[in-house]
């Protein structure tokens, strides 16, 4: 078979004015456009490899030009020069020694870093013919810890460490994905929950919810003290104590604050607490979780790499790890996440929502049940219902589980159309209908 080169890198500004509806608005993050910077790597053959970075709009535009820079790592190279050594190519994205002063390792060029390895994924798995999913269940645990990047873990875990969890995920493999693929993975809703919107229409999508089969629901707080509490109760009346309800600072308080705000939601029995405050502040959670307990503390989402993440599970600092596909370096450095929580037994409850990322995450769950945690305990996938319409392969959701895809790549493409129209700043939908929020991302 001829070998398939990457002929050219295609970046596209891709935003969604989600701000109109307060979609995605949560203490911190009042009026979010949800976006992404997406790439497209193209080929001399029939395939392509689509990948992208979650973003809220002001500012994609960085991303996107990370994104141009970076592309001349995999651009002109065949895909097999690159999946065959795959933590080689992680390391030339993060290595290049004058622009990774801009990271390192962090922030916009992480993100550039993981658009990029999440589109070569894709792409590996198409010419696979394969979901990720089951592209990485199928390859061996010594294929994965060559994946894996161990040179700032391995105090915390070890290649032989890796190898032995993995090894021992291949037992049972195929009576778990038989049960996954006949019920799916568990999950649960944020939509109910936005931080603006009114009262009548959480209880209208309370309604709606339960009546689709969700049990577990997360509400957003960190506005005013009552107010909070308030919400919490109203939405305590419309889905019952036999539901598991979560809560969302997004980052809102500082320490002392977080630990006060969340004893005093104590009493809506909260499944967790979410970022409760700055994301970086690992001994903060840590004292938190001691001082708030039993309520657990769920943070991840903003962790910069795979070295915060030790951190947070080497100080003992959270009891839900939550791992997002953009935020860090795409796949590779999940399956580092990933098996650092299996040692530590923390569960992975993966961030998703925005743009893409439900897509994403459902294989790395999915990947973490058959062949590292082996577990669906305390497990779930996060679910936001919008956006997905824009997607060649959206997410299939069943009773408030995600259902096992089954179409080659990584779910992350979106359809051509819907480029068109939302490609910021020339897209319809940017040009005549919005123009005053069109004025707010210059």
């Amino acid at each position: 078979m001829k070998p398939i080169t990457i002929t050219n890198v295609r970046v596209v500004d891709l935003r969604f004015p989600t701000s109109r509806e307060s979609i995605g608005s949560d203490a911190v993050n009042k009026d979010p456009d949800y976006s992404a910077a997406y790439c497209i790597l193209e080929t001399d053959a029939e395939i392509e490899g689509h990948g992208l970075t979650f973003t809220l709009g002001r500012g994609t535009e960085l991303c996107v030009t990370a994104i141009q820079y970076l592309s001349k790592f995999v651009c002109n190279r065949t895909l097999e020069s690159m999946t065959s050594d795959l933590n080689g190519l992680y390391l030339q994205l993060v290595g290049d020694t004058q622009f990774r002063w801009l990271g390192p390792e962090k922030g916009v060029i992480h993100l550039a870093c993981g658009a990029l390895l999440n589109a070569v994924w894709d792409l590996y798995a198409k010419a696979e013919g394969k979901p990720v999913w089951r592209l990485l269940t199928e390859m061996t645990p010594e294929e994965i810890v060559a994946i894996v990047d161990f040179r700032y873990i391995s105090d915390a875990l070890t290649p032989e460490e890796a190898l032995a969890i993995l090894q021992t995920g291949k037992r049972g493999q195929a009576e778990r994905l038989a049960a996954l693929e006949a019920d799916g993975y568990p999950a649960y809703t944020t939509s109910v929950g936005w931080f603006g919107f009114s009262d009548e229409k959480i209880r209208r999508l309370c309604h709606e919810a339960i009546a689709e089969g969700w049990t577990h629901f997360k509400l957003k707080v960190g506005g005013d003290a009552i107010d909070d509490l308030r919400r919490g109760r109203l939405v305590r009346e419309e889905i019952g104590w036999d539901r598991r309800i979560m809560l969302d600072a997004n980052q809102k308080w500082g320490v002392e604050e977080a630990i006060g705000r969340t004893l005093q939601l104590g009493e809506l029995k909260p499944y967790w607490m979410e970022e409760p405050t700055s994301p970086d502040d690992i001994l903060g959670h840590a004292r938190i979780r001691a001082e708030v307990a039993p309520i657990r503390i769920a943070t991840g989402e903003h962790c910069h790499n795979a070295v915060m993440f030790k951190q947070f599970l080497q100080a003992k600092a959270i009891d839900v790890c939550q791992i997002d596909s953009c935020r860090v370096a795409g796949i590779n450095e999940n399956l580092a996440i990933l098996l650092m929580a299996a040692k530590f037994g923390i569960p992975v409850c993966p961030h998703a929502g925005g743009v893409g990322l439900c897509e994403y995450v459902q294989h790395l769950s999915i990947f973490d049940y058959l062949g590292v945690s082996c577990s669906l305990e305390d497990r779930i996938i996060e679910y936001v219902d919008h956006l997905h319409e824009h997607f060649r392969d959206p997410v299939v959701i069943q009773d408030g589980h995600y259902m096992v895809p089954t179409r080659p790549g990584y779910s992350g493409e979106v359809l051509a159309a819907s480029l068109m129209r939302f490609e910021f700043t020339h897209g319809e939908a940017w040009r005549t209908e919005h123009d005053e929020i069109r004025s707010l991302h210059k």
